[in-house]
């Protein structure tokens, strides 16, 4: 009965069956763990979505901003991008189906027993774990309304890029999303930064990647998180897993057996 931690699928469903091979997945008795970016860029989120789906409680997601970007088009608050490959989603017969399941699903994870924490793009510097389920509660809670229209039209934003708690509104919602999907690299005050888009060695010096903030509260986690594919799953940090490896971009994708941290690669199909 093991738990494996898989990171970012992106459409690529062969690869995603390939790895699955690979570890000997059991379905009945093993479970999943998705870092989010289930959808969108490789060729088969459709496929992905329906064969996650059928998992049940052997699978565990958190949403990564392709999911919600997938959601917001779906409800008609923002459209397809050109590199978008959504529209097997959006036009299958199952698609309310497949769409209320993936509205559903959380931005945070965390699992007592093994003591491993897991969010798209990572934890927030200043964020402990009863912090991070608070909070992504408030987020899931709008978006598992009946109307979740005004959250995905308004999540889309740089601003505010530093959370307080006397955030209100849409704001606070959008600081919340955009720490849980999109952070990379903040200041040394947990500030975001999502303009810059380079390689970290060529990075502003006042910015450091959101695991290397000095008096980040949540060292003591183990962190799972995918999103950042340019780290090549490395971070040299304790306690922190990036399990991103870019298989949409035709490297590998990865997955990692909780119980001893072993690593398994299957090559981009």
């Amino acid at each position: 009965m093991a738990i494996y931690a898989v990171g970012d699928i992106q459409g690529c469903f062969d690869s995603f069956l390939a790895l699955l091979d690979q570890i000997q997945f059991d379905k009945t008795q093993d479970t999943l763990w998705l870092t989010g970016d289930l959808v969108n860029r490789g060729p088969k989120s459709l496929d992905v979505l329906r064969f996650i789906q059928s998992l049940g409680k052997h699978c565990r997601v958190v949403l990564g901003n392709h999911d919600l970007h997938l959601l917001a088009v779906a409800y008609g608050v923002q459209t397809l991008h050109p590199h978008d490959t959504l529209t097997d989603v959006l036009n299958a017969p199952d698609r309310d189906e497949v769409i209320d399941w993936l509205r559903v699903q959380p931005l945070f994870f965390y699992h007592d027993e093994s003591q491993f924490a897991m969010a798209h793009a990572g934890l927030a510097p200043m964020w402990d774990v009863q912090k991070a389920l608070l909070l992504s509660h408030e987020v899931e809670t709008v978006l598992q309304s009946d109307t979740p229209q005004a959250y995905l039209e308004g999540m889309y934003g740089h601003v505010p890029c530093r959370w307080e708690d006397g955030l209100s509104g849409i704001a606070r919602l959008r600081c919340i999303t955009n720490y849980f999907t999109r952070m990379r690299l903040c200041h040394e005050d947990g500030m975001l930064d999502l303009a810059y888009n380079g390689k970290i060695q060529d990075a502003p010096k006042d910015l450091v990647p959101w695991f290397d903030v000095k008096n980040r509260v949540n060292k003591e986690i183990k962190i799972i998180f995918g999103h950042w594919a340019a780290l090549g799953g490395q971070a040299d940090v304790a306690n922190v897993y990036p399990l991103d490896t870019g298989c949409v971009w035709g490297h590998c994708l990865t997955a990692m057996r909780l119980s001893d941290e072993k690593q398994f690669k299957v090559k981009c199909k």
